[in-house]
Order: structure tokens, then sequence, then C-alpha cells
């Protein structure tokens, strides 16, 4: 779909030499000879961008700038000033107008500016789209993804959260197998009880069997005093078991025999004492190969391994790299209490073209320091971690002009448009399904004016009656 521009001058000659100028660029040009014509078309019609004269009749260019803000805030507006206005202009930009240029006007200056702004509100266009995406259909409380690997490890959460079933969630460091163990535990009928965690490659042997079970007074030099484990502390609740693969061949059978038996006896202790527990276990390493060496008990794995998740690493769901890059961008603006920024396209493409071995963790991790770093308007390859900004090969072309020349960020840049495309489409598609194809209705849930929704039915060929047939038959 062509951008639709409206140009709006009392003097014909303007408007005509704008819409020939603009034409021929290949946009889709309109024009109206006062203010009141243009809100006029407004009402019934589309625009992505508006150039309107400063100085009208009865209803200035300052009026439509105030009424599109309030009406039709995703269309932004050029101001063309005459010589000597420009502090007008100024004010203008200060009330949310993109730009403005001087009487008389250049043309190259002009196709210039009109090629930014439309850019610059298909970025932000873009980064809202991702950002409702991420807040409703592509996320299970903080995991994130659209991808088909996450939307199966979102189904058996769905499915395995509400019953009492071991959960062994698999996948490489950084994957997020925290954020599973959270998910399961704050969707079942165990909520309101504790889910406490425990990292068992933090502790010795002898460290984490007092974790796990407790001790008695004097079961070791230091216990001066007699504590409760994990187990216990987790009674009703949940326990995380987080990197299980590296816990002690003898500590493994303690824990098998509490996940057959439900008890246990804490260090130094020979009172048996009864647990109601759900576990859920962790690990990056194949315990079906640390089986075979003796070095993980088999009966354990399989105790364990009652419904096994597993996570994939980043780098396998490239589609899911916009969802994460703006619900971190978020995340961690509001975290920080940093003004929220998006990332500029060469940002993007350097972010795309890592390797990722940290995974979601390293991810977010390179937004953090983007978010604390970031000077300008936006967040630029050199805000990023050394390994993926300034350094980086694509980064570097982008910076250099060469974009263009770039067959590699060509690619990046066209998947990024199509994912984006395809959330956009399936939430249209969605929200017309929600309510029978009223078009009005759909606009309003989505948080949109119903003109521009009607441009985004005819940009993407939906026909908003075959869903009222839909639902009807």
């Amino acid at each position: 779909m062509k951008p639709a521009i409206l140009v709006v001058d009392d003097e014909r000659a303007i408007c005509i030499a704008i819409s020939r100028l603009l034409n021929a660029r290949g946009y889709e040009v309109d024009t109206a000879p006062s203010a009141e014509a243009a809100v006029a078309k407004l009402e019934h019609s589309v625009f992505h961008l508006i150039i309107t004269d400063l100085s009208m009749g009865k209803m200035s260019g300052m009026d439509l700038l105030e009424w599109v803000k309030q009406h039709s805030p995703e269309t932004a507006v050029i101001m063309i000033t005459a010589y000597g206005s420009e502090k007008t202009a100024v004010e203008a930009m200060k009330l949310g107008a993109s730009d403005y240029v001087p009487k008389p006007f250049d043309n190259d200056e002009l196709e210039l500016k009109v090629a930014r702004v439309l850019e610059t509100m298909a970025d932000k266009r873009e980064n809202r789209l991702l950002r409702e995406q991420v807040e409703s259909t592509y996320r299970f409380e903080n995991l994130i993804g659209k991808s088909p690997s996450m939307q199966r490890v979102f189904d058996v959460i769905r499915r395995v959260a509400d019953s009492d079933l071991t959960v062994l969630v698999r996948g490489p460091s950084g994957t997020g197998k925290e954020l599973v163990a959270n998910a399961i535990h704050y969707n079942s009928p165990r909520r309101s009880k504790a889910l406490i965690k425990v990292n068992c490659a933090a502790f010795s042997r002898e460290l984490v069997e007092s974790e796990l079970f407790g001790h008695e007074k004097g079961a070791f030099t230091g216990a001066t005093a007699t504590k409760e484990g994990k187990f216990e502390i987790a009674d009703g609740g949940t326990l995380f078991l987080d990197e299980i693969g590296d816990m002690a061949l003898e500590t493994q059978a303690k824990i098998l025999r509490v996940l057959q038996e439900k008890e246990l006896e804490r260090v130094g202790g020979n009172r048996t004492i009864k647990v109601d527990v759900r576990v859920i276990a962790a690990t990056n390493q194949d315990l079906e190969a640390k089986a075979k060496e003796g070095t993980f008990r088999e009966d354990l794995f399989y105790r364990l391994n009652v419904v096994p998740i597993l996570l994939p690493a980043l780098n396998e769901r490239p589609g899911d790299m916009p969802l994460l890059i703006a619900h971190f961008l978020e995340k961690v603006a509001d975290r920080l209490e940093r003004p929220k920024k998006d990332l500029s396209r060469a940002a993007m493409r350097a972010l795309l073209a890592h390797e990722w071995k940290g995974n979601v963790r390293e991810l977010e991790h390179a937004i953090e320091q983007a978010v604390v770093l970031a000077g300008g308007e936006e967040i630029e390859p050199a805000d990023l971690p050394a390994a993926m900004g300034s350094s980086s090969p694509i980064a570097a072309l982008s910076s250099s002009g060469a974009d263009g020349d770039d067959a590699q960020a060509t690619t990046f840049k066209e998947a990024k448009q199509r994912v984006v495309a395809g959330f956009e489409r399936q939430f249209i598609e969605e929200a017309l399904e929600r309510h029978s194809g009223n078009i009005s209705k759909a606009a309003e849930e989505m948080g949109m004016y119903r003109q521009h929704l009607q441009g985004k039915l005819t940009e993407y060929a939906i026909d908003a009656s075959a869903y009222r047939i839909k639902k009807k038959g």
C-alpha cells in the first residue's frame, strides 16, 4: 500500500506543485484548498501524512494540527511556513508537528523530509504493534514467543499447571527455565503457597542437603540451631530445583525418596517429616548421557521426566526476536525509570545478526546496557555491547551508509517487515472474529480509529463481512 498524503493550501499552485512532485515519487496524493476541507476528507479517508500551510483562512494550519492530533494521532503533519515565521513553526512542532518547510521550499528538501517522517511513523506503528502483540497473543506470564516451539511450551504449561505432576525443564542456559517454573506454579492450585527455588550447583554436597532437607542442632560444625529445609518451607507449594544435573549421587537418592514417599529426614535427625511438595527440576545437561555414565541416577531421571518441557535456543526461533526486543525495551525502561526509546534500524539489524550464545538472558542484558547508554532519540549500534554494537560488521556497514548495498541487512529488514505484517494481520482478524465483523467495535478494542482500521483492511485485503457470515454460520 502506497503512503497516502494530503496537501492542504489555499494557493492552488502550491497544491499542484507538491502533488506532482510527490506523485512522481510513488505516493498517493490528494489536495484540499482549506483546513475545513481537509477535515472533511480526514473524516472519510485515511492519510499517513498531511502537508499543510500554516496561514490559511478561518481555520489555520495550527487549528488543523490540533484537530489531527486529537482525532487521528497516527497521522503525521508537516507544516509549510512563510518567511520569518520559523518561531511559529517551532511552536507547531511542540504541539506535535513532525517537521516544517519554509516557503519557497526546495523540492529535494521536501522529498527528504517526507521520506524521513513517513519512515519514522512506520517504525513507531511497528513498535506499537509489537508491544500490543507481546502484551496479548504471544506471551505466557513473562515467557515471550510466537514460534511453533514456544507455542508448544505454552500449551504444555497450560495443560500441566493444574496437576501435581513433576516437570523437567530442559534447554540451554539463558532460555528462561526459571520463568517456566514461575508460569507453572502461578497458574496452579498451589499459587497461594510458596514457590521455593534452589540452585543445586551453588552448594557443596553437605550444604545442598542442609538447604534441601534442613538440619538438627549440632548435626555438623556450625549447626548452632535447628533449621527447616526448602522441602519443608515449600510444603503445600512448589520447589524448583535448578541445575539438578550437578547434584551428587547421594543427594539424588534422598531426592528420589522424597518424590516417591513424600517424606524426609533432616541432616543429623531421625524423625520422619511428611511433606506435600510439587517438584519442578531444570537442567542444561544431557541427563540420559549422564545416566549411562553413572553420574546421574536413571530412576531419578525417569521420576523427574514425567512431563518434559524443552526450551529452544534463541537462534532456533529468530521470528521471536522482535517480540522479545519490544518486551525488554518496555520492561527495562520501566525498571530503570528511563525514557522509552525505540531501536534504530541499524541497531535492530545488529541484534538480529548476533549469535546469542547466552540466549534470552544475553539479549536482556544487551537491552539493559543500550537503554542506559543511549543518549539520542533512538538506540543506535554504538549503545549496544561491543560484540553486537559498533564493532558488528552489520552495524559498521549501516553507519557507513552501505545499507542499500548490503544484501544481508536487506534480508533482516524484510524479515522484520514480514513478521510485523503477520502480527498485524492476525491481530486484526482475531478482533473481527470476536466482534462478528463489526469494524467499529474491533477498532475500539484495538485502540485504533475506525478510518485507520478500514485502511488496514484494504491493505491486507481483509473482508470484514466474511467474519459476519462466518459467525452466523
